[in-house]
Order: structure tokens, then C-alpha cells, then sequence
């Protein structure tokens, strides 16, 4: 029996190169490694599937709706969670960086309205990221900064909770039992925007700030 030796120059009439398809896995991969370029946590914490699915939904924004398309170009967000207010009732908040905080405002109506569709009618809340430093040691000669005081990080949580709405007053009350509650007035011309979400603003200032706080508008004289 004789052998044929194949010449290596003609190896391309007798094998096929494979195609290659992309599946599915790799396409829904390559969409959420570039949808979590909209989220930077701190350090190298790893997103919950609930910030991916914030993420996810401002890369959707960002390439399907030409209003605000340019301006999410460059923004993402620290972290984000869903919290309980009320019965069934939820709030989605969404913590952004503090520098992008104008870039964030420039947009908040608009934003929060896309957000609110993709999260089943869900109010959603932005806050700005803030560090709250501890007081320095006695006799230490570092100042803290007052925008780092604890009251300071609060009241600046609470007018973005209550964005685009103004605060124009606050009142505190005190409980039979030593307690005390925050009144806070809104602006009334912010009254028909805000008015059904004041309990969602007071669910969420409470969960994060451990405070309570009643949300009003001042009574004006007809």
C-alpha cells in the first residue's frame, strides 16, 4: 500500500475554517460589561443586579433617546437601591457622583421621568454623594470642613431629595415622649410635580438619615 503525501501548499482545499457566530451570552455580555460603564463604585466593590439594572436602563437612555442622549454621554452614577416607603409602595434611589451633581440637575426632570417608565412607575430619587467626616480630636489642629458636618451632609440630602422643588422653610416639633419630627415647606409652585410624591420623599430621607420628616406647603392667603 502506497502513502499520499499531502503538499502543505494545498492544505486549503481540504479543511474548512470555521465560521464564527456570536451568541447570544456574548452579545447579553458585551451589553452589560458596556452598560456597567454607567456605574463607579468605591474601590473595587462589585454592583448588586439591581445597579446593574440602573446602569443597564441609563446606557438604554443614553443610546435610544435623542433628548438627553448628549448629556448622559458622560455621567454615571456611585450605587443605587430600591428601599420600602410605604404597603407596596417603593422608591428607586440613585446616588451620583457630588461633581456631577449640575450635570445631573440639568437633566433631573426629564431623567427621572424615563426612569420612573423603565421602573414599573416607581419614583425615582437622585442624591449627590457626600462624606460625612467625624469631628477632629481635641487640640488637633485639622479643621472639618462644614459641608462635612453630619446636619450639613442631611440638609444638602434634603434638597435633593425634594429637586426641582425649593425648600422655603423648616420647623421642628416635639413628641410627648422627647422625640422630634422635621416639618419642611416646599415652594407652592412646585405643588402640582411634587404633591403625590412628598411620602416617597419623607420614606426615603428617613432611611437614609434615620430622621423623621413631614413634607408641607405653606398655606397661602387667597
Amino acid at each position: 500500500m502506497g502513502y499520499r503525501f499531502l503538499d502543505p501548499t494545498q492544505l486549503g482545499r481540504y479543511t474548512r475554517k470555521p465560521k464564527l457566530y456570536p451568541s447570544s451570552d456574548q452579545a447579553r455580555f458585551f451589553k452589560m460589561y458596556t452598560a456597567l460603564q454607567k456605574i463607579h463604585k468605591d474601590k473595587d466593590a462589585e454592583p448588586t443586579e439591581f445597579e446593574e439594572n440602573v446602569a443597564q436602563a441609563l446606557f438604554d437612555l443614553e443610546n435610544t433617546n435623542q433628548e438627553i442622549k448628549s448629556d448622559l454621554k458622560d455621567l454615571y452614577i456611585n450605587s443605587a437601591l430600591q428601599i420600602d416607603v410605604s404597603g407596596s409602595k417603593k422608591a428607586v434611589v440613585i446616588h451620583v457622583p457630588y461633581r456631577l451633581r449640575k450635570a445631573f440637575r440639568k437633566i433631573h426632570p426629564r431623567l427621572v421621568r424615563e426612569l420612573e417608565k423603565k421602573f414599573s412607575g416607581k419614583e425615582v430619587v437622585l442624591i449627590a454623594t457626600r462624606r460625612i467626616v467625624r469631628p477632629p480630636k481635641k487640640g488637633s489642629a485639622v479643621q472639618r470642613p462644614r459641608t462635612r458636618t453630619l446636619t450639613a451632609v442631611h440638609d444638602a440630602m434634603l434638597e435633593d431629595i425634594v429637586y426641582p422643588a425649593e425648600i422655603v422653610g423648616k420647623r421642628v416639633r416635639y413628641r410627648l415622649d422627647g422625640s422630634k419630627i422635621m416639618k419642611v415647606f416646599l415652594d407652592p409652585k412646585a405643588k402640582n410635580d411634587t404633591e403625590n410624591k412628598l411620602e416617597t420623599f419623607a420614606g426615603v430621607y428617613r432611611k437614609l438619615s434615620g430622621k423623621d420628616v413631614v413634607f408641607e406647603f405653606p398655606v397661602t392667603e387667597p
